[in-house]
Order: structure tokens, then sequence, then C-alpha cells
């Protein structure tokens, strides 16, 4: 047997070792970024309390507190279509107060609905200059319900004024909207408050204001009247399981006032300001973390 010098066994040793030592070594972990993060503000359906979107807008605004999408249903896509095209809230504020139903609601003999939602249509394209969905300065999206099939449409390009008045066509106020060979009603009928088409167009964090779970007490006047608190009460049960999967949830205590109530719009804004700074901690708690992490 071939004999090994002992000054190269202690080498062989010695190698043998820093193969070993360095085979156990910790290696540095490569870790990715994370995506930056999307906030989406979800607002949801409600007739005239939709007023009270405005009021949660102001708080936002005041607070810097960054938004990178807005989805809408039935009053919050009316809401969310000027916000999304660039008027702040103090302008949108101005707008609340000085419209009128007249401007844009076309009562019309009953045939299929009371409300022929041209006038609703032509009010936000004027506003909006004709501009399309897809070239607002914030991406905005409308939530209608296809009447044939029963789905949830996201409406995410083409003419803003008509994908507003389809989310907005209440069933039995509203005559149903007809274009592209379907016809449409009120987005709230299957998504009052869409958390989950936010998640769908890649929202990390979906802050949803409910203007449905405070219900009204009082017995409704008139036909449009009881017609709009039924479909406020189905509102609050269908939006109840959507809500809970939405990181920040505002409810402006708006049960007060009428679904079709155009006199109390400046209650409605103070009540979405109350509402807002009420959840502004939590708010604020999200964004922090987010912004330790690198992604705001």
């Amino acid at each position: 047997m071939m004999s090994i010098n002992p000054g190269r066994r202690v080498l062989l040793v010695f190698a043998t070792l820093c193969i070993l030592i360095s085979a156990c070594t910790p290696r540095e972990i490569v870790q990715h970024p994370q995506p930056p993060a999307k906030i989406a503000l979800v607002l949801g359906a409600g007739a005239s309390r939709g007023f009270s979107h405005i009021g949660v807008l102001k708080v936002l605004e005041s607070n810097s507190l960054p938004i990178h999408m807005i989805i809408g249903t039935s009053a919050g896509s009316f809401v969310g279509s000027l916000s999304a095209y660039g008027f702040n809230a103090f302008q949108l504020q101005k707008i609340a107060l000085e419209i009128e139903k007249s401007d844009i609601i076309d009562v019309t003999i009953p045939d299929n609905g009371f409300v022929k939602g041209e006038l609703l249509e032509a009010y936000v394209n004027r506003m909006l200059r004709n501009t399309p969905i897809e070239k607002l300065r914030l991406p905005f999206y409308a939530v209608a319900t296809d009447v044939s099939t029963g789905q949830e449409v996201v409406f995410g390009s083409g003419n803003t004024g008509m994908a507003v008045r389809a989310s907005c066509a209440v069933p039995g106020v509203f005559r149903p909207v007809r274009f592209d060979n379907k016809t449409y009603i009120d987005g709230g009928v299957v998504s009052p408050v869409a958390v989950d088409a936010a998640r769908r167009f890649g929202a990390t964090v979906v802050i949803a204001v409910d203007i449905s779970s405070d219900l009204d007490n009082r017995v409704p006047e008139g036909t449009i009247d009881t017609i709009l608190q039924a479909v406020n009460i189905m509102y609050a049960k269908i939006a109840a399981a959507a809500l809970n999967r939405a990181d920040v949830v505002i409810r402006p205590k708006v049960g007060h006032i009428g679904s079709g109530e155009f006199t109390k719009r400046h209650e409605a804004i103070l009540e979405g300001e109350r509402a807002a700074l009420e959840a502004l901690p939590q708010i604020r708690r999200i964004l922090d973390k987010l912004r330790q992490e690198g992604r705001l």
C-alpha cells in the first residue's frame, strides 16, 4: 500500500474541511421585490345616498391618500366617473349642490320604467367632454347587470355616459339600457359594492364605501320611493358577503335620507366625511405598512 507523506495528509484533511465548511456556509437568500400596491376605491349603490361618496372623497383627498382605481355601481358609478375624469372633491361638491333632478331625470310615461335615462347619459358625457372610459385620468370601471343572463358586467372602455346609465338603471324606475345587442340594468342587482371586481383588476387594497346597510326605517311614500326602498334592502343583503372581502369598509350613516331624496344631499356629503374620518386611522395603518415594505 502506498504511504502518504504526513505533510500531505495534513493538507488533504485541511482541504476536505474547507470544502465541507464551504458547503455548510449559509448563502444569501435573494428576495425579489414585491409589486407596487394598487389601492381601489369601490363606491357602492344607493341612489341619492350616493352624494355621501363625495364626502368620503373629500377626506381621502385632503389627507393625500393615494387611489389608483375607482369602481362604481349605480350612484357610485356616477360619482366615480366624475372623480376619475379629474374633478376634485370640492368641485364635485359644487356640482352636487347645483345639480337638479331635471338635469339627469327624464320622467316618461311608464313603459318598463318611469325614467328613460337619456338625460343622465348626456349629462355625464357633457361633464366629461365625451371622454371614453379608457381615457379617463384614473382607471375607472362601471358595474352593470346583463338582464338576460343575470351576470355582472364591468365596463372598462367605451362610452362613459352610456356605461353609467346602464349601471344606474334601477329596475322598475329606469328603463333598461340596450346596446351591442344586449340589455343592461342596475349593477346593484348582482354587485352593489364591487369588491370582487376590484380584486380581479389587481387591487391590493380595497376601500369600499357601503351606503346601503344603514336602512331607512320610515315608511316610503309613492311608487318610486317604495321601489327604491325595496331595492336598497336588496343591496344591503347582497353586499354583506362582498364587504367581508374588503380591507376597509366606510359606512356613512345615511339611513334617514330617502333613496330618491335630493334635498338632503348636503347632509349626505357630511355623513360621508364623518364616516371617512372614522376609518382614517385604519387606512393609515395599512398604507404605513405598505410604505415600510416599499410598495408605495
